[in-house]
């Protein structure tokens, strides 16, 4: 049955008689669902060490986006033991899959990011700079924590599913390479999400939290400009080169004069990923990397027009042949659906943050003075009064890819609280807490609310239809998804291989060995928490 069809099914006049076995399929009454919510957590507490030992075996790997492969492999192990049939390379990415279980609708589609971020190496528990293998990649966003949740609640609500012979299916999936917006694009383009009822979306954060509707931040498109010209020696006879570098700076320097002219919300930014080979020899080519985001589709779209005639300029000034481009990802904004927030905020509410320890506290606290933070204030301890509405006014910030899910199924985005408040993000600060008590409790917290809003979806089908309801006659009302993706665009899986082979050799020697070890920082024998002494304690 078609997800259409199943909606039109939950809709049928009450007249109609039921057969005996439909019967068996009604609609949980409200007492018994929230027993099986108060089952479901009770089972992820359960489970405390079983993701305790996924969060850090995830956080020693530090893999960055598509060489994700240890990730992967350990992952899919985990979930084919546990009775998923398991999706490898979806999309054409060798570093993304999709496991499912069960049968029948809904379809609930469970992802979450793997990727780490470039220098972000960093021993967990140590609040200062203390990198385990200086330059490597590290969990600094910490996306090592968000499949432990999405695992363990579906493990949980698929043993209540097999004792209730409840129909539904349970997705899910990795958000690969999230940190170069790389995918989720492509997993729209290949049909991954037509026949999902629901997108459940889990993140780090410092919050148990989750929001509807347009959210703040930005889309964006990730665009590649290369030129060629033609060598010469530098200074023998310079006159007989063209330099691909000099359209690359020309380019440079006609984006950040046009920038003055963009609207506030923009946000744009570029590295030189070639630069040429030598100074005695004229660049023949020449490569630079640009980020362009707005708040909006045509906004991006403009931006990135913009982009593609300055570079042209660029090439007619310098001489130089532009070269086809390539898109190496794309994001739209996101929106997430107001009946599922609610949906998840009301369980939210159930189940509160974590208690935190007094070492917990004094290493956030630690970390935010070690940071010049102008408010030392520790881990977060009460919730929002309120679940988050749409944003009023966006000025831009960052992206994330899961804005093309939430523009074709009805998506949120669960924030759980596993990192420390006022950190600079995309940074070695963002991984101290990621391997310690602080994330292994906040994981927990976040899979017991999505279990209990999984329970609700699969129990309540009216929740499904309500969600379409809002899905198709509000968000996607008048602003209809248009791929940022081109035909002939593909994933960038070249990306990151070369920084990977360098440093995963040794990378490989800390790899976490839970059957010597209980924890990871017991495997790297840090005392937790470890802070600077105070002058007191210096004297």
């Amino acid at each position: 049955m078609n997800r259409h069809s199943w909606m039109l099914a939950v809709g049928m006049a009450a007249s109609i008689v039921a057969a005996p076995l439909a019967q068996k399929s009604a609609p949980k009454s409200d007492a018994k669902i929230e027993s099986l919510k108060h089952e479901a957590a009770a089972d992820v507490e359960s489970r405390k060490d079983f993701a305790q030992q996924m969060v850090d075996q995830i956080f020693s790997y530090g893999e960055l986006g598509f060489q994700e492969f240890e990730t992967t492999r350990y992952l899919m192990d985990i979930l084919k033991t546990n009775g998923f049939t398991v999706q490898e390379a979806v999309a054409g990415i060798p570093t993304a899959f999709i496991a499912s279980w069960g049968s029948g609708k809904p379809v609930i589609a469970l992802g979450s990011d793997i990727d780490c971020i470039p220098q972000a190496s960093q021993k967990p528990g140590v609040a200062y700079h203390d990198p385990i293998i200086e330059g490597a990649p590290g969990h600094g966003e910490g996306h090592n924590s968000g499949q432990a949740v999405n695992i363990v609640a579906a493990l949980a609500v698929k043993k209540i599913m097999e004792r209730e012979h409840t129909s539904g299916t349970l997705r899910i999936w990795t958000g690969t390479a999230e940190e170069l917006v790389g995918t989720k694009a492509y997993f729209v383009r290949a049909g991954l999400f037509k026949d999902v009822d629901v997108a459940l979306f889990t993140h780090v954060g410092d919050q148990l939290d989750v929001s509807w509707g347009a959210r703040d931040g930005t889309g964006l498109v990730s665009v590649q400009y290369s030129f060629l010209g033609e060598t010469a020696h530098a200074a023998g006879s310079p006159w007989r080169g063209r330099s691909a570098l000099d359209a690359v700076e020309l380019m440079d320097i006609g984006w950040n004069f046009r920038r003055e002219h963009l609207r506030l919300s923009q946000r744009s930014h570029n590295v030189i990923v070639d630069g040429g080979d030598q100074p005695n020899v004229v660049p023949r080519t020449a490569s630079v990397w640009y980020y362009f985001r707005e708040t909006d589709f045509q906004h991006i779209k403009e931006m990135w027009e913009t982009g593609d005639t300055i570079a042209k300029a660029a090439a007619m000034m310098a001489g130089v042949e532009l070269l086809p481009t390539r898109v190496l990802g794309s994001a739209w904004p996101q929106h997430f659906n107001k009946v599922v927030a609610e949906t998840t905020w009301a369980n939210i509410q159930k189940v509160g943050l974590p208690p935190w320890s007094d070492g917990d506290q004094r290493l956030a606290k630690a970390l935010q003075k070690e940071l010049k933070n102008p408010r030392i204030e520790g881990l977060t301890t009460k919730l929002r009064e309120s679940l988050q509405g749409p944003v009023r006014e966006n000025n831009g910030g960052g992206s994330d890819d899961i804005g093309d899910i939430s523009w074709n199924v009805p998506t949120v985005t669960l924030r759980f609280p596993s990192n420390i408040p006022g950190l600079p993000g995309h940074n070695w600060a963002n991984a101290i807490s990621m391997a310690t008590p602080i994330a292994h409790k906040g994981v927990i917290a976040g899979a017991k609310v999505q279990a209990m809003t999984m329970l609700d979806l699969l129990m309540k089908p009216e929740l499904v239809q309500q969600a379409w309801d809002y899905f198709k006659n509000v968000q996607t009302k008048e602003t209809k998804y248009e791929p940022l993706l081109r035909p002939q665009d593909q994933p960038a899986i070249w990306l990151n291989k070369a920084t990977m082979e360098k440093y995963r050799p040794d990378m490989k020697k800390y790899y976490y060995d839970p059957s010597r070890y209980k924890t990871y920082l017991d495997q790297l024998g840090i005392e937790y928490p470890t802070v600077r002494p105070t002058a007191t304690e210096q004297h």
